[in-house]
């Protein structure tokens, strides 16, 4: 049983181009996030972009930081998870996106553990939202990512991978991972030049170091909550649901 990260990274961002190669004290976001993913126990970790030219300094940072890279098509990102995960031969695909720098893998290894006792053929923590925004996990396994690859027609859930899936409850065995507390209000993801900002102050505040976890920026931020007011106005991307 193969398990496997795929973080899913793009330069052509239309809200804000070339995020991921952002930097924050001379490391871009896209390698700030592969850090947190990188070496955790058991798990591959498979950087997927497109073929476009813009996407090559992904690659070449996949690349420089050991990872493997897989380049699909540009609007399509189900295919390029689908064609991702059976060229590396994975049977569980745990999707991330490269924009959410603050990604826990604490979470993350909980949530596999959860998902892995459960059997579910979809599990994430977007459905029922309680984590902050940018901390969000999706977990499937590739007979379930098969039949949305085969099956899913609209161009939206080809463009955002999973969709087709939980709005198939019939069709599919669904979990949600949540906390007792609902701290979705947070918005710890990369959409705007905003988003930047409020990253960079809190790498700043940990002076730099990538290891800080959820409950630590959440100290933070009750010990400084004006840092808050650097994003927190902007209205949050509404989820397919």
């Amino acid at each position: 049983m193969k398990t496997g990260i795929i973080l899913q990274a793009r330069c052509n961002s239309k809200r804000f181009p070339k995020k991921v190669l952002k930097k924050i004290n001379n490391k871009s976001i896209l390698e700030l996030v592969i850090e947190r993913l990188k070496n955790i126990k058991n798990l591959s970790l498979i950087v997927a972009t497109t073929t476009s030219k813009d996407d090559d300094e992904i690659y070449k940072i996949s690349k420089k930081n050991g990872v493997l890279c897989f380049r699909g098509k540009t609007n399509d990102v189900l295919s390029r998870y689908y064609e991702a995960a059976n060229k590396y031969e994975l049977n569980i695909i745990i999707r991330c996106t490269a924009d959410c720098p603050f990604i826990d893998r604490k979470i993350l290894n909980k949530m596999l553990k959860k998902y892995l006792n459960n059997k579910y053929d979809y599990f994430s923590n977007i459905l029922e939202p309680s984590f902050p925004s940018g901390l969000h996990v999706e977990i499937l396994n590739f007979k379930t990512l098969k039949i949305a690859y085969k099956e899913a027609i609209k161009k939206s859930d080809r463009e955002h991978v999973t969709p087709y899936i939980y709005r198939k409850r019939n069709k599919f065995k669904i979990g949600s991972f949540k906390q007792k507390i609902n701290q979705s209000f947070h918005r710890w993801t990369i959409d705007y030049k905003e988003d930047l900002k409020f990253v960079k102050k809190v790498y700043k505040e940990f002076n730099y170091k990538n290891s800080f976890q959820m409950k630590d920026v959440l100290r933070l931020l009750k010990k400084k909550p004006e840092i808050m007011n650097i994003n927190y106005f902007l209205k949050k991307k509404q989820n397919l649901l």
